[in-house]
């Protein structure tokens, strides 16, 4: 069995005044962080813009128009949508350093053990919010926006067409919602195994409880994504799977019994 001596910890004994300055400086780096990063998400907000709107301009493409376009309907939607759109660019270019600043914090008063325990949960963190945005615009949002605009008619009744206006603030507010709730939602591995590695939950427990996750996985797809089949089901498959990757990997953390 480790020792303290084995496992030493970097901490030093400091006054609470201290620590709030530590915490103080380390508020700071992310606040600068990420007005930097806003007001370089503001300068290219027209091009995130762009990439947002592409997979629905693209469908509309296929079904006959010409020339797709996003409407607003009051003088400052545009401003704020453009705000909107950098605030989004800002926290998601800025999170790897507030990470960063929020492990230097706490770091100094974990052991070493601990440090080596925590690494690989903080290196999948953004690469699984990543692959949650991705699964989200590469692939549910086609197929959504294809759904959705299928309810155009060329003649409605009394021979007035149905035509698809979307606005642009609505449209980027459900964008980012999307992409926010597929990224949160695939840090299920992290969090469950984190649990399984103190104790708090087992594989077997997991396993056990597997069919009661598979419905909430669904009623959280429910909450989080639009009323529409696909993009629910877009959601809710993925976690079904991360949830069986954490049973593996909970597995693999978890504490193993004492032999007697």
């Amino acid at each position: 069995m480790a020792t303290s001596a084995d496992d030493p910890i970097n901490d030093k004994p400091m006054p609470l005044l201290e620590h709030l300055i530590e915490l103080r400086r380390r508020l700071i780096w992310s606040a600068v962080t990420f007005l930097i990063c806003f007001g370089v998400a503001y300068y290219f907000s027209s091009a995130i813009y762009y990439f947002l709107a592409e997979p629905l301009a693209n469908v509309l493409r296929e079904q006959g128009n010409p020339d797709p376009h996003l409407i607003y309907t009051q003088l400052y939607e545009a401003f704020f949508t453009k705000i909107k759109v950098a605030f989004f660019g800002g926290a998601f270019v800025a999170f790897p350093m507030i990470a960063t600043q929020l492990w230097l914090f706490v770091a100094p008063g974990l052991y070493r053990s601990e440090k080596r325990a925590l690494l690989p949960f903080l290196v999948a963190t953004p690469v699984l919010f990543v692959l949650g945005a991705a699964l989200a615009y590469y692939f549910v949002f086609p197929f959504a926006w294809k759904f959705f605009a299928s309810f155009q008619t060329q003649t409605g009744g009394g021979g007035m067409p149905i035509q698809l206006l979307p606005k642009v603030s609505e449209y980027l507010d459900l964008v980012m919602k999307l992409i926010f709730a597929f990224g949160i939602t695939f840090q299920l591995p992290v969090a469950l195994t984190l649990l399984a590695k103190v104790g708090i939950v087992s594989s077997m427990q997991l396993r056990k409880f597997r069919r009661y996750a598979y419905v909430g996985m669904f009623v959280v797809a429910a909450i989080l994504a639009p009323p529409d089949v696909i993009t629910q089901t877009g959601l809710a498959v993925p976690l079904i799977a991360l949830y069986e990757i954490s049973i593996f990997s909970a597995r693999w953390v978890e504490p193993k019994p004492a032999e007697v």
